[in-house]
């Protein structure tokens, strides 16, 4: 055929320009490439390949390269030996620990003990080469105001966006060590830095060597307690937000407006929970050096209580040694007692977010739309069913990359993936916080099909709510949440992370069976029963793209929730 003649002709091109490929052929076409190179005029060699000429075809061995700075082979044939620098020797090193029995070891498990100013340090030791050491704050974006008065000054800032700033300006200046120095020092010693702020805490981390744990941890520990927080450092993170702004993915603005529809304003103002969590292009100029100073003055100097240090693949004894150095002096401050978190309440709500057409012409564009309602929160029995129903509805993009075994089997992707050719994404997803949380079923499609997509989600909300799920679903979401959660866990990152945040929620931690024995346990009749209970409060809408024209608004999402049942409170 045509186009299978067209692929052959350039691939022989392909074959002819070039160089190495042509040494497979010299024997058979050489004499004809050598004609050819006489009766044709030379061209410079920066031209190739965009000439037709023909290649030149030349022969080295390898006894002849010389090498810059490198003496040529000797005239005897002796090749140089390079000496090694890292030869092995009969001795240990001192930082690498003996090798011992395994029936010598402690079997790896969580370790906590409280300092005499209330810092708690929690560890695991899994005998590896690299320690994972980090702090973990008990405040978040939740915590913000758009006007504080810092008691010390007597002047008022905003801090409103801040958690923002101070993740972009972790391990920068402090007081004995500016930005480059604190990067110079962490890529010699062999580590890499981390920082993550969230609606209720944050996290500083640093992953590196184990030889090199003590130092690396005391310059973690002078970032966070003696930052400079330069003017210059800060205009220049509010230029990465702004930019982060312009180019913030529709997916993250859909789930945004869905946490600030869901805790919607309460007496005309904003609820924790219902603050946004990035920074906004309103809050931007007011953010100040001061302002970062004034929300560490308030949250972290003077709470240790609210301070985990953690750390995986390292012994305990040794991060408590490390904990108390760099944190045992951070005394409580009596005289501010009052309550930092106020709980936030569930009103339901929708947000709606027409954005621009993309510069680029050859992307497509889709309409975002998730529907959600609220579930308990970290604390509530219910935590555990509703990880297994969000894993049993799985879902995903209509392209995944791995085929099967990477949720194909889940119901999102049978139901609506599988089934809708206009789908482009479906997906279960949860956001828990201390008193609260949302569960609910995301999606994404042509403009032209935002109606169906709703109308879709809704369509499982409310099968979920009348039928039983299926023995075959239920073992499968089980196993699969189990799997998750063991393999995750295989990551020292994610140890460090999970040991640190269990402390900080719970004041303990649960091991990983206890954790799958509470998964087991989950039965059909809970997960109904988590949707049941979930349906009957109003729902909370979010929609994002260039034309939501077709999205049902909340009022229509909701007489289609209310048309098969009469037992929801809301209606």
């Amino acid at each position: 055929t045509f186009s299978t003649m067209t692929m052959m002709n350039a691939v022989a091109r392909s074959v002819v320009r070039c160089p190495s490929l042509c040494r497979l052929h010299r024997h058979s076409k050489g004499r004809h490439f050598a004609v050819q190179a006489q009766q044709q005029v030379s061209y410079s060699e920066n031209e190739f390949p965009d000439r037709r000429e023909a290649p030149i075809i030349s022969r080295t061995k390898a006894a002849d390269v010389v090498v810059e700075g490198r003496p040529k082979n000797n005239s005897n044939g002796q090749h140089r030996i390079i000496p090694s620098t890292r030869s092995i020797g009969t001795e240990r090193p001192a930082h690498i620990p003996p090798n011992v029995p395994i029936e010598s070891l402690e079997i790896p498990e969580t370790k906590i003990t409280t300092l005499s100013n209330g810092v708690r340090v929690g560890s695991m030791e899994t005998y590896s080469q690299v320690s994972t050491v980090g702090v973990l704050l008990d405040f978040g974006s939740r915590h913000e105001l758009e006007q504080y008065t810092v008691p010390s000054t007597n002047k008022t800032v905003s801090t409103a966006g801040v958690n923002h700033l101070m993740e972009l300006l972790a391990f920068n200046s402090t007081k004995n060590y500016d930005g480059p120095e604190i990067r110079n020092i962490l890529e010699s010693l062999g580590g890499a830095t981390f920082a993550q702020s969230g609606r209720e805490q944050m996290m500083y981390c640093v992953d590196v060597l184990r030889p090199n744990v003590n130092s690396a941890f005391n310059l973690l520990g002078e970032t966070i307690q003696s930052p400079t927080v330069q003017e210059m450092e800060v205009e220049e993170m509010k230029q990465v937000i702004m930019f982060q702004t312009m180019d913030m993915m529709p997916q993250v603005l859909m789930g945004e407006g869905l946490q600030l529809a869901a805790y919607g304003p309460m007496d005309g103002k904003l609820q924790q929970l219902g603050r946004p969590h990035f920074c906004t292009a309103e809050a931007l100029p007011n953010l100040t050096a001061d302002s970062v100073h004034a929300f560490r003055e308030q949250h972290l100097l003077h709470n240790p209580e609210r301070i985990v240090v953690s750390g995986s693949g390292i012994a305990h004894d040794a991060l408590v040694e490390l904990a108390e150095a760099n944190f045992g002096h951070v005394t409580a401050n009596k005289s501010d007692s009052s309550k930092i978190t106020i709980p936030s309440i569930y009103t339901g709500g929708e947000y709606r977010l027409q954005t621009q057409p993309s510069p680029h012409s050859a992307k497509e564009e889709f309409t975002h739309i998730a529907v959600a309602f609220e579930v308990g929160g970290w604390h509530s029995l219910d935590l555990v069913p509703t990880c297994v129903l969000q894993t049993l509805l799985g879902g995903g993009s209509s392209f995944s990359a791995g085929g099967p075994g990477k949720g194909m089997y889940s119901r999102l992707y049978r139901e609506i993936l599988n089934r809708h050719r206009w789908a482009e994404s479906a997906e279960a997803f949860t956001s828990f916080h201390a008193e609260s949380g949302l569960w609910g079923i995301s999606g994404s499609c042509p403009p032209q099909f935002g109606r169906e997509m709703a109308t879709t989600i809704v369509q499982q909300f409310d099968k979920l709510a009348e039928e039983f799920v299926t023995d075959e679903e239920l073992d499968r979401a089980r196993n699969m949440l189990k799997c998750n959660v063991l393999t995750q866990l295989e990551s020292r990152l994610v140890l460090f992370e999970d040991i640190g945040r269990q402390i900080l929620t719970y004041g303990k931690r649960e091991d990983a069976a206890t954790m799958c024995a509470k998964i087991d346990a989950v039965t059909k009749e809970d997960i109904r029963d988590v949707v049941r209970k979930a349906i009957r409060k109003p729902p909370t809408v979010s929609s994002v793209g260039v034309d939501i024209s077709t999205v049902p608004d909340l009022g229509q999402i909701t007489q289609m929730l209310g048309r098969n049942s009469n037992k929801r409170s809301w209606i």
